[in-house]
């Protein structure tokens, strides 16, 4: 019985040096070939001081309304492209790039004083310190996925600064991170240190499952995937998509949906397989000023995928805001 203890004692103690020593025995070599954000900026980039942070946004068009449209995870203004000219015919349209995702800054936990940027309440704050920066009172939000729960919490916080949202396949009933419980897990100092190769395997992981965001992957042509890769080359992406997972928390949207006060269009493909189309579904019979629109055909990334529908439901929504 005692030497079965002993073997049990021994086995705790190796577990133990391995949870706690070998961490910190892993090499995490930095990034290669990684510049400042800003040269990596298109013609028609622009950046501003928002809340402290400098933001990457493009602008096309003038006049009202204003359109603002956040994208989801792991995407950038990159994944607007094929919508935001001929939206500009209606009105002025913004894109811009989240905390942690494309050319805007990635401040480190030491270089932030006060809120971390990364939070979702600090980029609905973010959300409308950029209306203030561009001196733009009211605007309508436009956010895929996860930029789409932004978005409504944005409208939950601000209702006075929004004056419509367009959901696609927004991520409101799940996600929004880690359960309580793992939290302190990721805090310890050895799960910290390995965590920008944990972010590095998980983007390379996105990568690979980027097919399943559309009905049809044959569609993706080799610059889509090249214009997602592009912030890969900024300074610091794996620390910061580290710090942007530690922060993310469940927002439980779908408690507070009664607040949503403001004309709403729902959108999603009909084979989204990463937020289901049902939903959507859901979401658009909850909220109590919402309509729905099913792209046939399409996957995730509607506005990507499906441009033309896209449009055609964000037009068709608009002129019945007027």
């Amino acid at each position: 019985m005692k030497r079965f203890q002993r073997i049990i004692l021994l086995v705790l103690v190796a577990l133990a040096f391995v949870l706690c020593v070998v961490p910190f025995l892993v090499p995490v070599p930095p990034l290669r070939n990684t510049v400042p954000p800003r040269q990596l900026a298109d013609p028609d980039s622009r950046f501003v001081s928002v809340n402290g942070l400098e933001v990457h946004y493009k602008s096309f068009g003038q006049g009202e309304p204003v359109l603002v449209l956040l994208h989801g995870l792991g995407a950038s203004t990159w994944s607007w492209r094929e919508v935001m000219l001929p939206l500009s015919q209606f009105g002025r349209v913004i894109a811009f790039d989240r905390p942690a995702f494309g050319l805007t800054a990635r401040p480190l936990a030491s270089e932030w004083e006060g809120e971390n940027p990364y939070t979702a309440e600090a980029q609905a704050r973010l959300t409308v310190g950029l209306l203030d920066a561009l001196g733009i009172p009211k605007a309508i939000l436009v956010g895929h996925s996860a930029g789409g729960s932004i978005a409504t919490l944005t409208a939950l916080r601000f209702p006075e600064r929004v004056q419509a949202l367009v959901l696609v396949s927004p991520a409101i009933y799940e996600g929004g991170g880690a359960p309580s419980w793992v939290r302190p897990l990721l805090r310890m100092p050895q799960v910290q240190r390995l965590g920008p190769l944990l972010v590095r395997l998980l983007i390379s992981r996105l990568e690979g499952a980027l097919p399943s965001a559309w009905h049809d992957p044959g569609k993706i042509r080799p610059e889509v995937i090249a214009g997602y890769k592009k912030p890969l080359q900024a300074e610091n992406w794996d620390r910061a998509f580290w710090e942007f997972l530690m922060a993310s928390r469940p927002l439980e949207l779908d408690k507070h949906l009664d607040g949503i006060v403001q004309p709403v269009l729902v959108m999603t493909g009909d084979d989204d397989r990463w937020v289901p189309s049902a939903q959507s579904v859901r979401l658009a019979e909850e909220l109590p000023n919402a309509e729905l629109v099913v792209i046939p055909n399409c996957g995730h990334l509607v506005q990507e995928e499906c441009p033309e529908a896209f449009l055609q439901a964000v037009m068709s929504f608009l002129s019945r805001l007027r």
